[in-house]
């Protein structure tokens, strides 16, 4: 078993998780304006991973241009992986591949801890990549608990690159954000990013 094979259901079932559906978790923030650098590769990208079907064009051409603005956003304070294995506990099925995670560490050459979110890329429903994501929380939480740099929440977001849907972990407890937020404009989606990261 593998983070892909987790539904929202067999996350509960599993980890006796708790869901809480529907209320937003953010506060109100001030939009980023985005560097004229990005606003030139969306300009570019957003067309050509409209057009694709491919999870892996949506994820090259748009999420891997904004992650790594709100990277540098911080001053290239927080690492960013990309496509890394991130296997935690196996026969918990909590292994495989994580298509995006940061961490509060500067560190780039491996993973390390406290890792704080997630993303996880889907093609157009979002709510097949739920279960995925929650389960890369749990053991981004695990992986924290291991190397004792735990951290309260960790965050998870299931992404079409054009459409992005939010969760928060607290101890057994997720919260889901059913509000899906756009990139037009881009702005309001750095600002939700750049603050899951300063926790």
């Amino acid at each position: 078993m593998a983070y892909s094979d987790f539904t929202v259901r067999k996350v509960k079932q599993t980890f006796g998780i708790t869901t809480i559906e529907g209320p937003s978790f953010f506060p109100q923030l001030e939009p980023i304006v985005p560097s004229q650098t990005l606003i030139e590769i969306l300009l570019e990208t957003i067309p050509l991973a409209v057009a694709s079907p491919s999870e892996k064009a949506k994820s090259e051409l748009l999420i891997s241009p904004i992650l790594v603005e709100v990277r540098k956003y911080l001053n290239r304070q927080v690492s960013l992986f990309s496509g890394q294995d991130f296997t935690v506990d196996a026969s918990l099925g909590l292994s495989g591949i994580c298509d995006f995670l940061f961490s509060q560490s500067t560190e780039q050459l491996e993973i390390e801890a406290p890792v704080v979110i997630l993303v996880e890329a889907k093609k157009a429903d979002l709510n097949t990549g739920m279960g995925q994501c929650m389960a890369e929380m749990i053991a981004a939480q695990r992986f924290n608990q291991l190397a004792e740099q735990s951290v309260e929440v960790i965050y998870g977001g299931v992404s079409s690159g054009i459409l992005w849907r939010f969760l928060k972990l607290e101890e057994q407890t997720v919260t889901i954000d059913l509000k899906d937020y756009g990139i037009d404009p881009i702005g309001p989606l750095l600002a939700k990013l750049v603050w899951m990261l300063k926790g």
